[in-house]
């Protein structure tokens, strides 16, 4: 046995942290920060000051009490270890935290805020707090991953206008099918890539807030405090609380599995064409392996890769955390916590990643070319088929050699060149670029 103190297991120290060791598609991204342990508190603080706000300005908490009550928020800085340990009490970290805010503001508040602790938390449930936090981490780190993503679609933009007429093999079950360009195949993953983006922009993220069971009964039995304290986060108005009614959960984590598999699909064509034996594109990075100095590995494809294929079993426990029983959900809404992070910051990593990849991806045109031309003249007897009928061309291919020699003065000699075999590549690449330009 190890006598090595940092191989000890047991408790975790309130120093340690999630450093994305173990997934460093997100480590050091802008969205790992943003879903952070400290994010998530300072998000609740944040909808605990502002429900102080929302009641104030709707006469229910005195002004002088929502005054000290954001300020105290905003000043605390709570140990996130600490706070996950006495919150396994309550099964969940609102209750800690507000005993905290509580304590803090009774420790501040002075003359006509006297008495403010009372109004912490007032009226409302931790489901009201957590979920309005979450729905403040998603609109941000949101934020992040379009604009990680709008990096992306802009080289992709420029890969499909610059390599438009770059000829290349179409592969179809993993073989050669029928000529195209490189830079329809470009268009194809911008497709992809602003199908996602419009989704992510159309996502609710709407305030919680319903009190014990969605009556507000406690929060006065007002209607419009929701749109109120909704209005004070920055969020959307709920049309009614939405404690076991979780769809906006399930379209995030629909919307997040999208946008991974968008990611993903491009990240697995360019492991594909990266391969020795294919050599028609390349990443800047590194690459390297432990024991192959003469690898040069497709790391950050393979990294954004490893991302899609989690994203989406994290996003099918969102749509199942749908099935909450009656008014508050006994274990389906504690799992969306976690589910809801990983989502978040693994897609995050991803469009970060995907971002890095392609403005830094090196096309080699002549080896595209060349992979090509291995298949000859059979790589367009799709369009030979069509001119001389299914069974001539099969006896034709049966026979040694080129088929331009079998079907000499059959057909015309321009119909062998895959340049004249690419239908409507253009105008297809041209629409993407047109939908592109308009979304941007």
């Amino acid at each position: 046995m190890s006598s090595d103190p940092s191989l000890s297991s047991g408790p975790a120290s309130g120093s340690e942290q999630d450093t994305g060791l173990l997934s460093p598609v997100r480590a050091g991204t802008a969205a790992e920060a943003a879903t952070s342990d400290r994010a998530w508190l300072r998000a609740m603080l944040t909808a605990e000051a502002a429900l102080a706000r929302a009641q104030a300005r709707a006469g229910t908490v005195p002004p002088e009490a929502a005054t000290v009550i954001g300020r105290v928020a905003g000043a605390l800085t709570p140990d996130p270890a600490d706070l996950a340990l006495r919150g396994r009490q309550s099964a969940n970290p609102v209750v800690p935290l507000v005993a905290d805010l509580r304590r803090a503001v009774a420790e501040t508040a002075t003359g006509a805020a006297t008495g403010a602790a009372r109004y912490v938390h007032h009226g409302a449930t931790s489901q009201d707090i957590l979920d309005s936090a979450a729905m403040l981490v998603c609109r941000d780190t949101i934020g992040i991953i379009g604009a990680d993503l709008d990096r992306a679609m802009a080289t992709l933009a420029g890969l499909a206008e610059t390599h438009r007429h770059t000829l290349t093999a179409a592969r179809t079950l993993g073989q050669h099918a029928v000529p195209t360009t490189f830079g329809l195949k470009a268009a194809g993953w911008l497709s992809g890539l602003l199908a996602a983006r419009a989704r992510l922009r159309d996502l609710r993220t709407p305030a919680q807030l319903g009190g014990a069971a969605g009556t507000l009964a406690a929060l006065g039995g007002d209607p419009a405090l929701p749109a109120l304290f909704a209005e004070e986060l920055g969020l959307a108005a709920p049309p009614v609380p939405w404690h076991a009614e979780r769809s906006p959960v399930a379209e995030l984590g629909a919307a997040l599995t999208q946008t991974s598999g968008a990611l993903g699909k491009t990240a697995l064509d360019v492991i594909m064409l990266a391969q020795t034996e294919v050599g028609e594109v390349a990443e800047s990075s590194t690459g390297g392996s432990s024991a192959m100095p003469h690898k040069r590995n497709p790391a950050l494809a393979v990294l954004v890769r490893s991302a899609a294929l989690q994203i989406p079993v994290y996003g099918q426990l969102l749509a199942s955390a749908q099935l909450a029983e009656h008014e508050r959900a006994a274990g389906a809404w504690q799992a969306e916590w976690h589910a809801t992070r990983e989502c978040l910051r693994l897609t995050g990593g991803a469009a970060a990643t995907t971002a890095e990849l392609l403005a830094g991806l090196r096309v080699f045109p002549e080896r595209m070319r060349a992979n090509l031309d291995l298949t000859g003249d059979r790589v367009v007897s799709e369009r030979l088929a069509t001119l001389l009928g299914r069974d001539r061309l099969d006896r034709a291919a049966a026979q040694e050699g080129p088929l331009r020699r079998t079907l000499a003065g059959e057909v015309p000699e321009e119909a062998f060149d895959p340049a004249g075999y690419l239908g409507a590549a253009q105008p297809l690449i041209d629409r993407v670029l047109t939908a592109y330009r308009e979304q941007s």
